[in-house]
Parts: C-alpha cells; sequence; structure tokens
C-alpha cells in the first residue's frame, strides 16, 4: 500500500440492457484500464453503483476482477456500509477472493456518534489482514470522520489511509498532519486532486479515470515527480469537463458520456435515471 501512488479508478459498473451485470464488457474495462496506465482499480465504489449491487453479484465482480486482473493491477473493493457486521463479513469475503486492499465507506444515514464510528472501522480492521482505506464523502453520506478520529485510526496497523472526499480544505489541512509512511491520503474529488498532493495525498480515486485514464495517471505522475507546472497545466485543462461529468449525481453523466463515445457500458440502475436532455447537450458539446 506504501507504493500505491497515482490514480485508482473507482470503476463504473457495465450492464446489459436488462441491468444484468455484463461481465464480458467489465473484462474489457479492466484490460483497458491495465493498458492506459491506471495505477489500481476500484470496483463496488460510489461510480460503481455499490447500493443497488446485490451481494451475490458483488461476490461475483469481485472474483470475476480479481480472476482477470491476474496481479497485473492492485485491485480495491469497497466493502464497507452502515451495517457493522455486514461489513466485516463482506471484507472477510472480499479478503478470500483475494484483493489487495478494502475500501470502507463511513457509516451512513443511521450517522454514529464519534466512539461508534471508531469501533465501526477497527471491527472492520480487527479481523481482515487485507489493508484498509477509509472512505469519507460527507455530500453523499451526510457523516465525515472527525480529525480526531482519523488521528485514533490512523494508528491502526492495518487501516492505511484515508480517500477525502470532502471537498473541505480546512478539514483536509486538518487531516494531513497525521499522514505518514503507514497513513496516506487519496484524493476523491477530481476537480481538486492537485490541491490534496499538495497537502501530502499520493494519489487519487477517480471518475474521470474511467474516460481518460492515462490523464489522470500523468496528472499525479508529475506532480509526484516534481513537475507541478505540469501536474497545474493537466488540472486545468479539462477542468470545465470534469465539473461536467459531475452535473448531476455520479455516475449518470459519466456514463453517458462512455456510451456515446463508444464504451457500451450500458444504463445506470434506478433510482439513478438518464441523464436530462438539457445536460445531454451539455456533455455533448464536450464529446465533439
Amino acid at each position: 500500500m506504501k507504493k500505491l501512488t497515482g490514480s485508482i479508478v473507482a470503476l463504473v459498473t457495465p450492464f446489459k440492457e436488462d441491468f444484468s451485470v455484463n461481465y464480458d464488457k467489465l473484462g474489457e474495462l479492466i484490460e483497458f484500464h491495465i493498458e492506459n496506465d491506471t495505477d489500481a482499480i476500484l470496483v463496488l465504489g460510489t461510480t460503481g453503483e455499490s447500493p443497488t449491487i446485490t451481494p451475490a453479484e458483488q461476490k461475483e465482480i469481485v472474483k470475476y476482477t480479481v480472476e482477470k486482473a491476474a496481479g497485473r493491477i492492485h485491485i480495491m473493493a469497497g466493502s464497507g456500509g452502515n451495517d457493522t457486521k455486514k461489513a466485516v463479513e463482506t471484507s472477510l469475503e472480499f479478503e478470500r477472493l483475494g484483493v489487495d486492499s478494502l475500501l470502507l465507506i463511513t457509516p451512513y444515514y443511521n450517522r454514529t456518534n464519534e466512539s461508534g464510528m471508531i469501533k465501526h472501522f477497527e471491527a472492520v480492521a480487527d479481523v481482515v489482514k487485507t489493508p484498509i482505506i477509509l472512505y469519507t464523502v460527507p455530500g453523499r453520506t451526510n457523516c465525515n470522520i472527525s480529525p480526531q478520529a482519523v488521528e485514533h485510526l490512523a494508528k491502526h496497523p492495518n487501516i492505511v489511509g484515508i480517500k477525502n472526499a470532502t471537498g473541505d480544505f480546512s478539514y483536509s489541512v486538518k487531516i494531513s498532519r497525521y499522514l505518514s509512511d503507514d497513513f496516506v491520503m487519496y484524493s476523491g474529488n477530481d476537480d481538486t486532486i492537485l490541491p490534496l498532493l499538495a497537502l501530502g495525498a499520493i494519489g487519487t480515486v477517480s471518475v474521470w479515470a474511467n474516460y481518460q485514464p492515462k490523464v489522470v495517471h500523468d496528472l499525479v505522475t508529475a506532480y509526484l515527480e516534481g513537475n507541478h507546472d505540469k501536474a497545474l497545466q493537466i488540472q486545468l485543462k479539462d477542468l470545465d469537463f470534469v465539473n461536467a461529468l459531475f452535473v448531476e449525481t455520479s455516475p449518470i453523466p459519466l456514463k453517458y458520456v462512455m456510451n456515446k463515445t463508444g464504451f457500451n457500458i450500458g444504463p445506470a440502475r434506478l433510482p439513478l435515471d438518464e441523464l436530462s436532455d438539457e445536460n445531454k447537450k451539455l456533455l455533448d458539446q464536450f464529446i465533439k
């Protein structure tokens, strides 16, 4: 995990027109990212529509991805949730299937207190051997991991990092004090990859990378190699496009762009619906 720098794609889940998982297309996407310098693949994240993926499908997606990757790229899997017992069971199952790391979301909806937040993550970290990355995205969950909780959790030998999708620079500065060789940070917002790298992040978990994997890889690599001007140019060049990918709930816009440009990854599952006509026109401008 100390070596996992760069671009981690938050992979979309491809569906057929009947909304079943398209494993052939999933295999194509895995090969696409290996060929285009993506540094790691995250399955069953927010972009992968994890809330609408059944437990049986989750198991099969992880199994297929690990076998298809065959050790050629780091595989991360989202195994968290707001039921601690289930998160433990899911994490153990994904570990058995051979993932390289686990991403654990904050317990949304029931929104625990601080001691419960800590115990939730520790309950998983205490029983698995696979490295764990915390995931905070309060814009979706309406809860956050406090800086004090981050400080505490960063000391756990099996909790190795945090995906920071808060968009809150004050918070980001506060938790950057707890970064070390044993606890790292990844940007969780595509429009602010560079600022978080400046605060000590070593990579990004990216929606944008689904479509332009080499661009995102090059952005992070340039910064980490000391070419900050190049990294800034990359971040700013496609900023309007990146913002357009979030004009509606992700991954709705992303799937529209990918389907429109030949990736043929299929629809999103309800409650995510098709992109509005107005926003289709917006994204069509970038596609042209």
